[in-house]
This record gives structure tokens, sequence and C-alpha cells, in this order.
């Protein structure tokens, strides 16, 4: 463990408020220390009111920021003296603390403070911080790890047993930290929790809590090696993934993504003979369970059994006034898969994988120590279902349209395909993109929804190897939209060559087949029954002169889809059509084209812009919004459905 302390980009922080955002960034670029929201860092400010009247304001992580990203405006001001006076209460409820910690902010907008803002303020140090550092739980989860804490460090860390975080533990460090602490105190260790350092300066605090890890880390080098050793060739099948996703959103009674990790280290991890046994005691921290929701449920072979965990719930929970997390495990070990992590978002399934990609080294670091202890039953119990997480359950709104739900659309890159990718990102779903544009992937910047990938869509491997890569990634597939095609030049028939038919023939219909046949597995095991939107044209109903080829091929396809309707709705499958007509902000309508065609019906190009009833323009997010609706609730009902969306055409009405 290395200080990322750096005094030319320190320099950039002026003031104690942007220093203390600069090392809690330090802190959370280091997911060894903090994971995705959690730990929280503080500074003890002396400010002047609105009357001018001085006063000691804490600031601390506020609710939802994470350090990684943090801003001053991320840390909220409560003051100081009103959270020392709640300090000395016997009792209070952490629904109770959480509310007058609201009560007690400098700024009523400013985020709702930790729930360890009064365990901060009673530390006696201006600058305050707090991490899960991995090393430090290999040694603490295991059942000597109290003693191992005490060689490591002597007096210069006082060890506090563990204590659910809230209003009790801040008590209980008050206590004992006074009676305990020295001179040469730079730390405080809460068991199977964490790390607290402090001091007078932003990197006094931050570098006495690199120091710690680093001691932990070295004290682990030397007492504990592992192998994981090489396992057995992962056995991926998107159909047997598609197929355990679809059977676990059942569980838990909503659409899941579930992503796949079959690198050596989780195949490595999976194949242990001891899996059962080291990966069902419990998570590595508190802050694990709230973050990931359930501990890993399911075990090798994805057999079903019964955890300690699930057996004290199932004795403890009846009777009680709980709002019941879904069933449905988020982690799966799996000898033939690797590791498969599950969210009802892609965000979620990734910080799950990252979350137990680090509880991998702590088991297996504690179990080399001597054996993996984690919290109890009881305690893992009492903080899945504390007050305050009750109380952001019953907050909730209602999720996305399609959260947990994968869309897969051809030619993403542009035009129609982007849009409908945008329109289907903003309603909750993950999308993969497929195109012969490399680009693709770029499109949508980094994000954990979106998968981009080149793929011709003529190479039947290209299209299998596209299939697994968005099954792997997010699970299996709920939504086509088949979008991709091109438009030649206008040429009348007897014009048209047999090479340029075929080419558009092979793009625009028979690509569409091959993927259709390909991906009808995976949408029978779309939790919600599979969709599939194909994007027509005007052409179908009404073709225009010069486009023999194009209106061929999207006729063709047009029965195709029909056909489908037929004797796919057996399995819940519904297939509609759109019909787009004069969308020109699309790949396909360069202004070479766009001239060609408006001069084969003696228009102006701006004429033929708007050449329809309504004398609109038809854009690219028109068509994008009715095909997110077709997959949506309002058309559950309906099958085989081709709908304009062309302003209107004379021809066609």
């Amino acid at each position: 463990m290395q200080s990322r302390w750096n005094d030319a980009d320190a320099a950039n922080f002026a003031g104690p408020l942007a220093e203390r955002a600069y090392t809690s960034r330090l802190l959370g670029q280091d997911h060894s220390l903090v994971l995705h929201g959690g730990g929280n860092t503080s500074v003890k400010i002396r400010e002047r009111d609105i009357f001018g009247d001085e006063q000691d304001i804490l600031y601390i992580k506020g609710s939802g920021w994470d350090l990684e990203t943090i801003e001053p405006a991320g840390f909220a001001p409560v003051r100081l003296d009103h959270v020392l006076r709640l300090a000395r209460l016997n009792s209070l409820s952490d629904t109770e603390m959480v509310q007058h910690l609201r009560a007690a902010l400098k700024n009523p907008s400013a985020p709702t403070p930790s729930v360890e803002t009064i365990l901060h303020a009673l530390l006696p140090y201006r600058f305050v911080d707090h991490t899960h550092a991995d090393a430090l739980l290999a040694i603490t989860n295991t059942p000597d790890g109290a003693r191992r804490v005490r060689e490591i460090y002597g007096d210069s860390v006082v060890v506090v047993p563990y204590i659910m975080p809230g209003f009790d533990l801040a008590r209980a460090v008050a206590q004992q930290f006074p009676a305990e602490s020295t001179p040469r105190t730079t730390g405080l260790v809460l068991m199977n929790h964490g790390f607290f350092s402090f001091g007078e300066t932003a990197r006094e605090a931050y570098e006495r809590m690199i120091d710690l890890v680093a001691r932990a880390e070295d004290f682990l080098s030397k007492s504990a090696t592992y192998a994981l050793g090489t396992p057995r060739p992962a056995q991926f099948n998107r159909a047997t993934v598609a197929s355990l996703r679809h059977s676990i959103s059942q569980v838990a009674g909503f659409p899941l993504i579930a992503s796949t990790h079959d690198g050596q280290k989780a195949l490595a991890f999976a194949q242990r003979t001891n899996i059962r046994d080291i990966s069902q005691q419990g998570p590595a921290t508190p802050d694990h369970v709230i973050r990931t929701k359930r501990v890993p449920m399911l075990g090798t072979d994805v057999l079903t059994f019964k955890s300690e965990y699930e057996r004290y719930f199932a004795e403890h929970a009846a009777g009680k006034q709980l709002t019941m997390l879904d069933p449905a495990p988020r982690v799966i070990l799996d000898p033939h898969l690797g590791l498969l992590t599950l969210g009802r978002t892609a965000q979620e399934a990734a910080i799950a994988f990252d979350v137990y990609n680090h509880t991998i080294d702590i088991v297996l670091l504690a179990t080399a120590l001597g054996g993996y202890k984690a919290l109890s039953p009881a305690e893992i119990f009492a903080v899945e279902y504390w007050d305050l997480e009750q109380a952001k359950l019953r907050r909730g709104g209602a999720p996305p349209d399609f959260a947990g739900e994968i869309t897969l659309i051809t030619g993403a890159a542009s035009g129609i395909g982007k849009a409908t990718a945008d329109a289907l990102l903003r309603r909750g779903a993950a999308v993969v993109g497929f195109d012969i544009n490399p680009r693709v992937h770029e499109v949508f910047g980094n994000r954990a929804d979106f998968l981009g990938l080149e793929v011709d869509l003529r190479s039947a491997d290209a299209v299998e190897a596209g299939l697994d890569a968005c099954v792997k990634q997010f699970g299996g597939l709920d939504m086509l939209v088949l979008n991709a095609g091109i438009f030649p030049a206008s040429r009348r028939v007897e014009a048209l060559q047999l090479d340029e038919w075929r080419r558009v023939m092979d793009i625009n219909l028979d690509a569409n087949l091959v993927l259709m046949s390909a991906a009808y597995p995976l949408l029978k095991c779309a939790p919600r029954y599979g969709r599939v939107v194909v994007i027509g044209s005007k052409n179908v109903p009404a073709p225009g002169p010069g486009a023999a080829a194009y209106s061929a091929a999207k006729a063709a396809l047009n029965q195709l889809a029909r056909v489908a309707a037929l004797e796919w709705g057996a399995d819940g499958i519904r297939v509609n059509v759109v019909h787009p007509n004069a969308v020109f902000d699309t790949g396909i309508w360069t202004d070479e084209v766009l001239s060609s065609r408006a001069a084969s019906y003696g228009l102006s190009v701006e004429e033929y812009r708007k050449n329809n009833v309504l004398k609109v323009e038809v854009t690219s997010r028109d068509v994008a919004e009715m095909v997110a609706e077709m997959c949506g609730p309002t058309f559950s009902r309906t099958t085989a459905a081709q709908v304009p969306v062309d302003g209107g055409n004379e021809r066609v009405i």
C-alpha cells in the first residue's frame, strides 16, 4: 500500500474542505480500501453563521456520494455542538438519529449525514478517515482476529468489538477510546468492519490510514499465502445462462441482469472442494451486506441448499413487520461457469462483482490464516433488515419500465438504431448494440448498461459470437430490434444488377433470419416474455419507383415477421413491425440518396422531407419512441401489428 498523495495535485485544493475532498478521492480510487459508496471521511471547521457568530461545523460524507468522485458539495455540514449533545443521550434509535442529524444541518438542502456522524464527532481530531480495507478484514474475520490485530499494532490502535454502525457503536467508542488511546494511537479498528485514522491535517489522516493498511498487508504477506491453482476451463453456454437467469428472475419476482465472470480467479474459487463451507458464512463487512443485499445462496453445480443465515432468517423473521427483500441470490458460484453476479441493473450487477471479487481475496487470506469467520447470522440479519434499510425500501419508487431487461439492437451506431438504444436505456434496459461500424462501442461512452459490438450480420459466426457476448455480459435477451439495413441508389428494375439485388437481400433479409433463429432460444427465456420489433418501411405497403431491391427485401422481412408472430406466439413472444418513412437523420440517407429520391418524385429536397399528410419531418427519435412503446406494457396484448410512423402517407392511407 503506497500513498497516492501528490504535492502538485494537492495544490489545486485550497482550504480544509477542498483538501478533505482531495484525500477522500485518493482513498476512493483504491477499491481495496472502499467500494462503491462505502467508507466515509470528515473534517471539523470553525465558521461564522449569518449572525457573525462562530460555530464548529462537522463536514462529513453525505448519503449517495462516493469517495472516489466526491466534491465539497458532497459533505453534509452538521453543527458539532448539536451532534455532541446527541452523543450524551442514553439511547437513540437509528431512525431518530438520522432525523436529528438532518435537523442539525447548517444547510437543509445538503445530503443526509452518514450514520457514523456521531462517531466522527466524538473522535478529538480535525480530520477523520474510515475505510473497509481488505487486508484488515482478512485479519479480523478469523477466530483469533482481535489477538492478531493487537499483535500487529500494539497501542497504535484501539480495538473495538463488532457493533452495528449507528448510535450504539458511537457510544461504545466514546467509552472505550479515551481509556485505551495513548499518544502513539493513530487509528481505531472496528472488528469485522474497518479502520479509522485521524490527524490534524488531511494529509496526516490519509497517510496514517495508508500506514495502517500497509502494516496489515505486510503481516499477511508473511503469514498467509494461498495458491489459486489452474482451474478447469470454463464451459460457458448461453442457453444455460439464459435459463438460469430466467429461473432466478422468477424467484425474485422481476427481471435481473446476470453477468458471467470466468477469469482464472473466479473459476478457481468456484471449483474449490470446500466452496460450500467458505462461501456460505456471510459477507466480510456489514457494508457489503447493504450493497449486495443478499449473501451467496447457490453453490456448486448451482444446487440450492439452506445456509446458516437462511435458517436463522426463517426462525426470526416470522411475525415481524418487515419490508421483505426478494429471496433471489445476487452471487452464484458454479464450477463450469465461474462467478455470476446479479442485479436489477447492470450497475448493480457490476457492483456485486466488485464486492465479491474483493471478498474472494479476504476469504482466502483468512482461510490461510486459520479459518474465515464472518459475522453471525443474527448480525447479518440485523444489518440486512436494519430500520434505515427498511425505510429506504419503503421510500423506493417504482423501477424504470425495463429495469433488469436486455435489448439487442442492430445498426445501433447511428440513426434509428442509436435513437432506439437511447430510448431503451432511458427506460432502464441494458442494451447491446450490433453494428458494422467499429466505433459502435463509443456511441454512449463508458457505461455499465451498454455493450457495443462490431458485428457483420452477414457472418453467422459473428452473430453467434455477438450473442455469446450479450449473454455473458447481461445474462440473456428480452427484446430484439431488427434495424440494420442498406438503401441502395435508385435504380429501375431493368437496370438492377443481380449482384446488387443479392447484396440488399443478404443484409436486409437473410441476415435478419439468421439472427432471429439464433436469438429465439434466448427470447423464450425472457422473464416477461420476448419481444421483437422489426424496422420495416413505408415501401412495404406502398413501394416507390427505383427501390425494387429495398422494397422487396422489406416486404419479405415483413412477411417473415408475420410468420414468426404466428409461430412464436405460443412462447409468449410478440413480434411487431414499425413502418417509418422519410427519416433523414439516418446513415442510409446520404445527400446523394436524398437528392435522387426527391428527384424521382419531382420534388425539391425540402419538399421531400415533409412529403406527408401532416407536413412534418419524421426523426429517428420519433421511430425510437414507438419501438420502445411496442416493447412495453401498452402493447402487451398486441402481436403482428404494423404501425406507420410516417406523418401519414396518402398512398398507404
